[in-house]
């Protein structure tokens, strides 16, 4: 054990965490405020106060390994292949599973989009791809990587999205998450950011991890979001078994500038890539609606807080990337919604986006095929 807790703390000095968004790593506080150099303890005394101080410090790590680690290592989750664990939903051959198994292509043309969803509805879990988003041109593009039951519930389900909003050339694609629980779609839980990366350029992973507590929106491996289930949300909380879905489509009505720059399908096909599909969650009998867990110790850890990294990490993403929150859009909710814990700096930094960017029009419903993905309940958006 000591021989562990050696190598760890040797490990630990080595390692920073969250570098990429350049978090500061502060070294662990004096574990006293003694000063031994100027007191006049015995031998004895000093030896047992240093074995005391290093016994806390031995304390303090095993704690950090064993309780405060993260219940899910997002980069160490088993894949599946397209064949074990989706199915192709729309798209003729606008969708193409590489020879591998491990990757899919999802087009967009003139004909149609493309879409696959997962073989098996899930009640919590942890779902994740890694994605590489078209390039150029590529407004009024909607990429969606989202959780949804709404063939099975029509007027009462639940929905985790994000949502990749393209952009006009020599713009950045922008993010969009949303939750909806027990059919309040008339609540637009919207959030939008910027990324720190090309996402055009390389596959990054994007996940979701859902349980009957709280909800985490990841970007590689670092929180964006956290929605923490309270009384006063009552059914609004996602709490129905799910499918998970992939799929791209045109949003040229609403996705860019509110509508403003529509798709042009002399830069099509536009072309999504999907690769480390991850499907870790209590799959659910769709006759029965009962949980088929073979590991249910699995899935009770995934009720595990965030450690103080990712939190501080999430904060750091928030503050320099985050453009909107539907929590301080005053002109669509003079008083926030229930669910909302309110960042006064993050409410000051945001001041005015909402009803300049989402307030005055809302969008519609995408009227095509159903399982094209509907175009969320947001507003209209001028931002780029």
């Amino acid at each position: 054990m000591i021989r562990l807790v050696i190598q760890f703390v040797n490990f630990s000095n080595q390692w920073t965490p969250h570098k990429r968004l350049n978090i500061p790593h502060h070294p662990p506080l004096p574990l006293s405020n003694r000063d031994y150099k100027t007191r006049n303890h015995s031998e004895r005394d000093r030896e047992r106060d240093e074995m005391g101080c290093c016994l806390f410090f031995l304390l303090s790590i095993l704690y950090s390994v064993f309780i405060t680690s993260p219940a899910i290592p997002i980069t160490n989750v088993e894949t599946l292949t397209f064949d074990e664990g989706y199915t192709q939903l729309f798209g003729d051959t606008n969708l193409m599973v590489l020879k591998d198994g491990q990757s899919v292509h999802l087009s967009l043309d003139e004909r149609t989009g493309s879409g696959f969803v997962s073989q098996d509805l899930y009640l919590h879990g942890f779902f994740s791809a890694s994605i590489k988003l078209p390039s150029d041109y590529t407004a009024g593009v909607v990429v969606a990587f989202y959780m949804s039951n709404g063939d099975m519930f029509e007027k009462t389900h639940d929905e985790l999205d994000f949502e990749f909003l393209g952009n006009i050339r020599g713009k950045e694609w922008r993010i969009q998450t949303n939750v909806y629980g027990n059919g309040s779609t008339a609540i637009g839980r919207e959030e939008r950011y910027g990324l720190w990366f090309d996402p055009t350029e390389d596959f990054h992973r994007y996940s979701i991890l859902w349980t009957d507590q709280h909800i985490i929106f990841y970007v590689d491996e670092t929180p964006i979001r956290e929605m923490v289930r309270n009384k006063a949300m009552g059914g609004d909380y996602p709490s129905k078994p799910m499918s998970l879905y992939a799929t791209i489509w045109d949003g040229s009505t609403w996705a860019t500038a509110g509508g403003r720059y529509k798709i042009n399908y002399k830069y099509a096909p536009y072309v999504a890539e999907f690769s480390n599909l991850v499907l870790h969650g209590c799959a659910v009998d769709p006759i029965e609606r009962s949980p088929m867990c073979g590991d249910r110790e699995s899935y009770a850890a995934l009720s595990s807080p965030m450690t103080p990294d990712r939190r501080a990490a999430m904060g750091e993403f928030r503050r320099g990337y985050m453009t909107y929150s539907y929590c301080y859009d005053r002109a669509r909710y003079p008083v926030p919604p229930a669910e909302c814990l309110v960042d006064h700096r993050e409410a000051d930094r945001l001041r005015g986006a909402g009803s300049e960017r989402f307030g005055a029009v809302r969008g519609q419903r995408h009227g095509k095929q159903r399982h094209h993905r509907r175009a969320p309940v947001g507003t209209g958006d001028v931002e780029m």
